[in-house]
């Protein structure tokens, strides 16, 4: 029977099923439409038929619009538009339409390629429509290309509105195509067409085609794609990409959706509201795809929603505006807020984020993982359910939806709400999970909950919506709410084609004026729900469309007030309606069992308390009459009933209710019970925020989650026991464990509110600060108040220690600063200054700021407008800044909100304003360092800095923004969402790796960006990367590798077998071990399988103004010698025993090295530390790969000619680090892996090095290899898999077949870190936890593995019927594998690997190389050091060795035959000067040796020359050279020395420490007899003692000494040490600057007397101008000046001639002729300069950047 359309859409029907808008509004009359400009009629030869061409130059002055004017409407109500239109090439066009809401609200939405970024108004929303090909070097806004083609742009009207505004569509007022494009047509329809589906492909597929009349027509044999274009926005892909719009020119224009392609056609046409993009997506597939690809099954363990990014995406783009999370819709629909244009939803378990531009300055993207979360409920407690399989718990926390297992403790998440869940359903069989947040009007969403997709996202009829039911089939969803009139309306949904692509449908809708408490769907009848309420309890049946309900006649009991219903089923599961009996609860106490089929209640019993004679609680319970006890839910099982009620108790009776069986007394009122599938737990929930159950069979209850009752104000966390404290507004200050979530202790104050909370650095004590004005501290091994300060007279406002714990301070709100002494338990009060802080500023964890070294505290005040900066020890006023002075284009006066410091060696002084911004003032100036502008529409309450200065976190309203503080130029930050409540506190842990947030509840994130103890604080930005291969960045599993772990050995009793070693180490003989971990359990650093990571950032030389390139006729300086090795590279060492070529990496250099001579040849060009080598197996190609530096978007790798040095070829394969290098066999082919972050495998012709084919890997690799014996095949190993690549080349193109083999689990836990190919068809892999295994490449499959060491396996190397193995323990082995051939053959049980030989090394092995009979070789180990390795010996040699850490010092010997060095490794090395060979080695265990001198040739005979060497613990040493011993030890410090110099005559040392002091000694009695504090405060970086020769000096003495300090001040003393005089002969202080441009250290104050002037003194610094000031002691005055490009490092002056040497922190060196006026500049270097010494001839200039030292030779000398 048809059905006759309602009143609205009979008004509509003429739209139906398309409208032609142009045919219907009559276009070609223009009487009820307008044109404008250079608008005409031509013939387009693609369609073959008349279109409009618009053009000219002023877009706003050519047009086409309808209706004619302003005052009409179209009235236009489909829900999709269709604009078939070609944009003009190398033009811009504009598409503006103008849509109606429901409401009458009118908003212009246009389209563009002109708008740069998307923009959104209340009325008005701009979306960048870019038509241009992809090229890296291009912005992705701009003009359309020269190809642009016909395009078929599908809006969707409702979505548009609906997502972005939050406004119900209405109708199309009116469109205005502007220039320039051709259009052929306009439609609209409310269906969704498919243009390039045609009818017989319609029959199969559940899609809807183009109309004829709409249709692009298609030449027959070609793809429809191979012509045109699809726009559909917003887009339906389940990857969304995060750029604007773009057609690539890329055969054919296709953009990538995800990882990769995704072919049509759609398997559902319609476009849901889950799924878009701010910008629209062009579906464009690959023209082979016949079809959609089956979707991968998502894993089950994590569950939630984040950011992927393709390689596709990650081409630069630019910066956009935030569509905030705040709107009423929230975004919801994205899951993320949006803090740029793009809006991403996707599949994965991680966290929403968004970004707002493309410079990397995030590492990986998203930088934070939501880990767990602390709370339960938000909009109520009612809702927690079971998992169908018993084995997880599903609850709302405020806006998060989270499962937990109860047997592990693991949470998995639901984001995406932006509002508290208020109601939760879950189908039978655990597909979907039902959802609706509470704000008003409610929306809600169905999740796969195995995959945590959100599948749909709907608006709700209902104005609330209080409870959800599903059908046990998932194929009808119950709801009951309230309307916008507040009557009670009950919902049916469709939900049965949801997972399969569908929307979800309105079955039937029902208004009641009967309260609903309770709703179900019945077990045994999806069409049958029952519902319960105040005075009725009423049965419902879906049938024909319609709702109706039915009373159940309750009798005498009619007017109860009913709370919850639950159904009994069957003990065998019988479906029947007569099965099923219906238990009904009510407040009064009373639980009804009502039959449904008769309808009629068939037992009323009633729970009362029954007490004993003057017991206060009940003893038992019985049903009986009286008064009762409320009931507020119950849940039946097939074998009793779990009621909860307000009293606090659960309760378990049999079904004839004739006794309790269990009770379990709660805290606080139970508000929802549970039973388990299996009936044996029985979940309950209270109204006080606990979650728990009660196992019946052990009688133990199981508390789950616990949680405040209201938002959470502040937290604090402790390092050491891994404990969080948090108050909150419901008066309770709760300690919890971080490590499971679990509340530890709870303090409850009735009158008294909490409203701050810190922990004592290193004591069991925490400090919380009350309303009340109180600080109390609490014990948390006594769990009592130790001591009370009341010292204030309003509510704390904040509370914060020092570092060290030796102070507390506290704020409150009336303006009263208090300091404390916590230098023991019962602390006091020190000092209360009255009027410091800002009054009546609310607590916030950002009021107090103490600095990172515990020196400066920093607060808001005293008035809202500055921000004051304190000595924390003194309360002295060190600066007051102004901030409503520092914005002054702004109308209003600014005022600071927060303060946070950042670390001390960066000096910065965070503060958030009330004009959303963030200004970082330098904290000892007070100037403006940087500012973040427009960080949040509302004032920021919380910011934190990470300790490495590289992210900065900031609490915006309810997101958390993570800003990378790293790069000057921010990108914009990530943003997370999660919290339904503004977010009031934000922190790091601790150990930097979890960041928490607290607001509504506590969250924990992860954070996934590695650690990086070395790097050095930002300074100047990073490059943003604009080159191609930009692909996603580290995730957890690939960083695994470089964490330590614990190896735990594990027998294995399966297959592959497990052989015995024959031979064990030596007795005694456990290598080089870090001694300061015993008794630890044993970790293994894999420093040979580990991705490269240079030491420190690379720099390179800067191209700046002042900078002096070398002349064309040559160098003033030539590299002679380079010492030392990069012992932190992969395989960056090769040695041919038949060529004797041996080359290995120093920093950027390859150093080339004759090992009989040691004549040495350097190979420059890298501008990054150099991470790995591989050698042509001809020898006569050498390829280097190194890592990006500052100035470099990608690695480079270097081909080099090896007879002649020079580089043939330069390539950039990688985005990040190359990891390992290998040529095939036939040197046909180099394949090239990329680290852990870029997981890209790349092949390259080495007959021209151009690409061959490129892949990227699923999961991080570490190492690769070719076959030996076949070319065509390669391999790669990483975790948990072992990839076989073979290579078919068809002509010119080579492609990669891949075959993947998990290991067994028989080898053990751990990663495989290394390979190389035995014997055919052998292959040995070593594992992380010290396995080798041996796989037979033919079968796949792995068949023997042996313990081949205790440590990580890090390389392997075969040959004839030996193995290589070393490890990360420092081992080399030799193993005899003949007999693996036939064990492959012959089972297990034929033979046994046997270990022939060990030796143990100072480090990891990183690298080897051996003959083919591998008697001899050479070994790089992660100490710097190369040994020469003979097996028939058992020796080994050290080859080549440098210092492991910092080079400290260069001190050459009287006669230049020798040198010393020292280091922060603790040694002291003497050099042979001709061959840089090692000669004495001292090393003093656990100390730094930071400074050293040589004794004078004065001193003696030459065979007691001595070295003075000063530590980080304030000792000084004086070793003998001659007799190779230490003579002497003295203390003359308390602290690290940083100088040291002997006096002329050698007979006294003079050493400076870092506190200012200078020490006067005698070496050989070691007695200090004189020590100088006029530096005191300040380091002293420089003592420089010479001849005194000018005798107009006016002093006496024999020597001429100076010591410069950090504080930018020299001294200058003339002194007679036998006569035991010394006085001041001048004092130089020289400015401090005003900017700090050295990546945030002051560089430091050094000073030396002038060799061939002695009236001159020469001092460099940080001041004012970068500069080397030469001043005239004589006339005591500066007399020159010579300019610098940067602040200078080292400063070194040659004896011998006018020669000047100045190291940089850019690393760089210059050389100054001070006679000439002329300088030259040169790279090499790795690291900043920060050492150069000329020897005493001043033929040689040593240089030194870290661990890596370069002897220069200069000519002509």
């Amino acid at each position: 029977m048809r059905r006759e359309p309602r009143p609205a859409e009979a008004l509509t029907a003429w739209q139906h099923p398309f409208l032609n808008v142009f045919r219907h509004f009559r276009v070609d009359e223009w009487k009820r439409s307008a044109k404008q400009g250079d608008v005409a009629v031509v013939t387009d030869k693609t369609l073959k038929g008349a279109v409009y061409r618009i053009r000219g130059s002023v877009s706003a002055a050519n047009y086409i619009q309808l209706p004619k004017s302003s005052t009409q409407s179209l009235g236009l109500t489909g829900r999709y538009l269709y604009v078939l239109f070609r944009p003009l090439p190398s033009k811009h066009f504009v598409i503006h339409l103008d849509v109606s809401s429901k409401d009458n609200q009118v908003i212009r939405v246009s389209f563009s390629n002109l708008f740069k970024e998307f923009k959104s108004t209340a009325t008005w929303l701009q979306f960048p429509l870019v038509l241009e090909a992809r090229t890296p070097q291009r912005d992705l806004v701009g003009l359309a290309p020269s190809g642009a083609r016909w395009t078929c742009l599908q809006l969707d009207l409702q979505d548009v509105l609906l997502v972005y505004l939050n406004r119900c569509y209405g109708h199309l007022k009116s469109i205005r195509l502007c220039a320039s494009l051709l259009v052929r047509n306009l439609y609209t329809s409310d269906l969704c067409f498919e243009p390039a589906i045609s009818g017989a492909q319609w029959a199969k597929l559940p899609v809807t085609p183009m109309p004829r009349e709409m249709a692009f027509p298609v030449p027959k044999g070609e793809s429809w794609h191979d012509r045109y274009i699809h726009v559909r926005f917003p887009s339906e892909s389940l990857k969304v990409p995060s750029k604007p719009i773009e057609k690539s020119c890329s055969p054919p224009e296709a953009v990538l959706l995800g990882p990769g392609p995704q072919p049509l056609p759609c398997p559902v046409a319609s476009s849901k509201p889950v799924r878009f993009s701010v910008s629209p997506v062009v579906q464009t597939p690959s023209p082979t795809a016949s079809g959609r690809a089956a979707l991968a099954p998502r894993p089950f363990p994590e569950v939630s929603l984040s950011q992927e990014r393709s390689d596709a995406s990650n081409a630069d783009g630019p910066g956009f505006h935030s569509l905030e999370p705040w709107a009423q819709l929230e975004a919801s629909d994205i899951h993320t807020a949006a803090a740029g244009t793009h809006v991403l939803t996707h599949e994965s378990a991680e966290v929403p984020v968004a970004r707002t531009g493309s410079c990397e300055g995030f590492l990986p993207d998203p930088v934070l993982r939501l880990k767990g979360v602390i709370g339960f409920g938000g909009h109520g407690t009612r809702q927690a359910l079971w998992t169908p399989d018993g084995a997880a718990v599903v609850y709302p926390c405020h806006a998060v939806i989270v499962v937990l297992l109860v047997d592990t403790g693991e949470q998995r998440f639901f984001l995406g709400h932006t509002d508290k869940v208020s109601a939760l359903a879950l189908d039978g069989s655990s597909s979907l999970l039902a959802s609706a947040q509470a704000r008003a009007p409610s929306v809600m969403r169905l999740w796969d909950f195995q995959t945590g997709r959100c599948l749909c996202l709907f608006r709700s009829p209902m104005h609330v919506v209080c409870s959800l039911s599903f059908s046990d089939s998932g194929a009808l969803l119950c709801g009951v709410g309230k309307d916008h009139h507040g009557r009670t309306m009950v919902v049916a949904w469709g939900t049965g084609q949801v997972g399969l692509g569908g929307e979800v449908v309105v079955l039937a809708k029902a208004h009641t004026d009967f309260d609903v408490q309770a709703f179900r769907v019945t077990f045994f009848d999806e069409t049958r729900m029952a519902s319960c309420g105040q005075g009725s309890v009423r049965l419902w049946r879906l049938r024909g469309g319609v709702l109706r309900s039915c009373p159940v006649d309750l009798g005498e009991h009619h007017a109860l007030q009913f709370t919850d219903l639950a159904f009994k089923q069957a003990r065998d599961g019988c479906p029947e309606p007569s099965a099923a009996m219906l238990f009904v609860c009510s407040r009064s106490g009373h639980i009804l069992e009502i039959d449904c089929q008769r309808m009629v209640v068939r037992h009323a019993r009633r729970l009362l308390p029954t007490r004993t004679p003057g017991g206060p609680h009940p003893q038992k319970q019985t049903f009986s009459s009286g008064p009762g006890i409320a009931i507020s839910s119950l849940s039946v099982s097939p074998a009793m009933c779990a009621v909860g009620s307000e009293d606090g108790f659960l309760r378990l009776w049999p079904l004839d209710f004739s006794s309790v069986l269990l009770e379990a007394e709660h805290e606080g009122p139970v508000s929802s019970v549970c039973v388990s599938p299996d009936g044996l737990r029985v979940l309950s929930a209270t109204s006080s925020g606990h979650l728990g159950f009660l196992d019946t069979l052990s009688r133990v209850y199981h508390m789950l989650a616990r949680s405040h009752t209201a938002p959470v104000l502040a937290l604090a966390m402790e390092q050491r026991r891994g404990q969080l404290a948090t108050v909150s507004q419901d008066r309770t200050v709760r300690i919890w464990d971080l490590a499971t979530l679990q509340q530890l202790y709870d303090f409850t104050s009735s009158e008294d509110a909490p409203c701050a909370v810190t922990f004592h650095p290193t004591r069991p004590t925490f400090f919380c600060g009350f309303s009340s004005g109180a600080v109390r501290s609490f014990s948390l091994e006594a769990a009592e108040v130790l001591v009370e300060h009341t010292c204030h007279r309003g509510a704390v406002t904040g509370l914060t220690a020092t570092p060290d714990g030796r102070l507390l301070f506290s704020s409150c709100s009336q303006g009263s600063l208090a300091q404390y002494s916590c230098a023991d338990p019962q602390w006091h009060v020190l000092r209360v200054a009255a009027d410091m802080v800002c009054p009546d500023a609310p607590a916030s964890p950002s009021a107090l700021a103490v600095s990172r070294d515990g020196r400066l505290l920093a607060f808001v005040g005293p008035s809202r407008c500055t921000v004051t900066v304190m000595g924390s020890a003194s309360l002295d006023e060190l600066l007051r800044v102004d901030i409503g002075t520092l914005d002054l284009a702004s109308s209003r006066l600014d005022s600071a909100m927060a303060v946070c410091f950042g670390p001390a060696a960066l000096g910065h002084l965070l503060v958030s304003t009330s004009s959303n911004r963030v200004v970082v003032l330098d904290a000892v100036s007070g100037r403006i360092i940087r500012e973040l502008p427009g960080v949040h529409p509302e004032p920021c309450p919380s910011l934190t800095l990470s300790e490495d200065a590289r992210f900065l976190l900031i609490a915006a309203g309810r997101t958390i923004k993570v800003w990378d503080y790293a790069t000057q130029a921010s990108p914009g930050p990530q943003v997370y969402i999660g919290h339904s409540e503004p977010v009031q506190a934000v922190a790091f842990s601790p150990d930097q790796q979890q960041v928490l947030s607290a607001g509504d509840a506590v969250f924990l994130w992860d954070v996934l960006a590695p650690t990086e103890s070395d790097q050095s604080f930002p300074g100047a930005p990073p490059a943003c990367k604009t080159g191609p291969g930009a692909g996603p960045l580290e995730d957890a599993a690939s960083r695994a590798s470089e964490l330590p772990r614990q190896q735990v050995p594990k027998p294995c009793q399966a297959s592959p077998p497990r052989l015995g070693v024959c031979a064990r180490p030596p007795e005694g003989g456990d290598g080089a071990r870090d001694t300061r971990n015993s008794g630890a359990p044993r970790t293994t650093y894999l420093a040979s399988c580990k991705a490269f990571t240079p030491a420190r950032v690379s720099c390179s030389p800067h191209s700046a103004k002042g900078t002096c390139p070398p002349p064309a006729s040559g160098g003033w300086l030539r590299l002679k010698a380079v010492v030392g090795y990069s012992g932190n590279g992969r395989a960056n060492m090769v040695w041919r025993p038949d060529t004797g070529f041996f080359a290995y990496t120093c920093g950027r250099l390859v150093v080339v090295e004759d090992l009989h001579s040691g004549a040495q040849q350097h190979w420059s060009g890298h501008s990054a530390e150099i991470s790995t080598l591989a050698l042509s197996h001809s020898a006569q190609v050498l390829a280097s790969a190194s890592g990006r530096s500052s100035t470099t978007a990608h690695c480079q790798i270097r081909v080099w000619d090896v007879s002649g040095g020079l580089c043939q070829h330069l390539i950039f394969p990688h985005s990040t680090t190359v990891l390992a290098l290998a040529f095939s066999p036939d040197d046909r082919l180099l394949v090239t892996l990329g680290d852990h972050d870029g997981r890209t495998l790349a092949l390259w012709g080495t007959a021209t090095y151009d690409l061959v084919s490129s892949t990227r890997l699923p999961e991080p690799v570490h190492g690769v290899a070719f076959n030996p014996w076949d070319a065509g095949e390669l391999t790669c190993v990483g975790q948990g898999t072992v990839t076989f690549w073979l290579l078919q080349q068809r002509g010119a193109d080579i492609s990669l077949q891949v075959r993947r083999e998990p290991v067994p689990e028989a080898v053990g836990a751990g990663e495989l870190t290394s390979l190389c190919y035995g014997a055919p068809p052998l292959l040995y892999c070593g594992t992380s936890s010290g396995q080798v295994c041996v796989w037979d490449t033919r079968a796949g499959r792995c068949f023997l593995s042996w313990e081949a060491d205790d440590g990580g396996i890090g390389l392997l190397l075969f040959s004839g019927s030996r193995l290589v193995s070393g490890s990360s323990t420092g081992r080399l082995r030799l193993w005899a594998v003949g007999a693996v051939s036939e064990l492959r053959c012959k089972g297990s049980g034929a033979s046994s690997v046997f270990m022939e030989h060990e030796l143990v090394l100072d480090g990891a092995v990183v690298s080897a190389s051996f003959d083919d009979s591998v008697d001899m070789g050479v070994v790089g180990t992660t100490a710097g050091t190369l040994w020469f390795v003979s097996w028939a010996e058992g020796t080994s040699t050290r080859l080549i060795s440098g210092h492991r850490s910092k080079v400290n010092e260069v001190v050459f010997s009287p006669g230049e035959s020798h040198c010393a060095t020292c280091s922060e490794d603790g040694s002291v090395r003497v050099w042979a000067l001709a061959s840089m060979e090692l000669v004495i080695q001292f090393q003093v265990l656990n100390q730094s040796c930071l400074c050293l001198a040589w004794s004078p040739p004065c001193c003696g005979r030459p065979e007691q020359q001595r070295l003075a060497a000063g530590y980080g613990d304030g000792s000084l040493r004086i070793f003998s050279v001659s007799r190779t011993a230490m003579e002497l030890k003295m203390h003359p410090h308390p602290v690290a020395l940083t100088t040291v110099a002997f006096s002329t005559d050698g007979q006294t040392v003079l050493s400076g420490d870092k506190d200012g002091l200078v020490a006067v000694s005698h070496p050989c009695t070691g007695t200090t007899f004189r020590v100088l504090s006029d530096h005191q405060g300040a380091p002293i970086s420089t003592i420089c003692v010479t001849c005194k020769e000018c005798e107009d000096l006016g002093v006496e003495g024999t020597d001429l000494w100076l010591a410069a300090s950090g504080d930018q001040r020299v001294s200058v003393w003339a002194s007679d040490w036998l006569r035991n005089h010394c006085e001041l002969v001048d004092w130089l202080s020289f400015p401090m600057p005003a900017t700090t441009e050295t990546q945030g250290h002051l560089p430091p104050s050094l000073a030396a007397f002038c060799p061939w002037d002695g009236a001159l003194l020469m001092y460099v610094g940080p001041g004012v101008y970068k500069e080397v000031i030469i001043y005239n002691l004589c006339q005591k005055q500066v007399v020159e000046k010579i300019p610098l490009p940067f602040f200078a490092m080292s400063l070194s002056l040659s004896p011998g001639t006018h020669l000047l040497a100045v190291g940089f922190a850019e690393c760089m060196l210059r050389l100054v002729d001070c006679a000439m006026g002329t300088a030259q500049d040169f790279a090499g270097h790795d690291n900043a300069v920060h050492l150069c010494r000329f020897t005493p001839s001043a033929r040689l200039l040593f240089t030194a950047a870290r661990n890596e030292i370069l002897v220069w030779e200069v000519p002509g000398l």
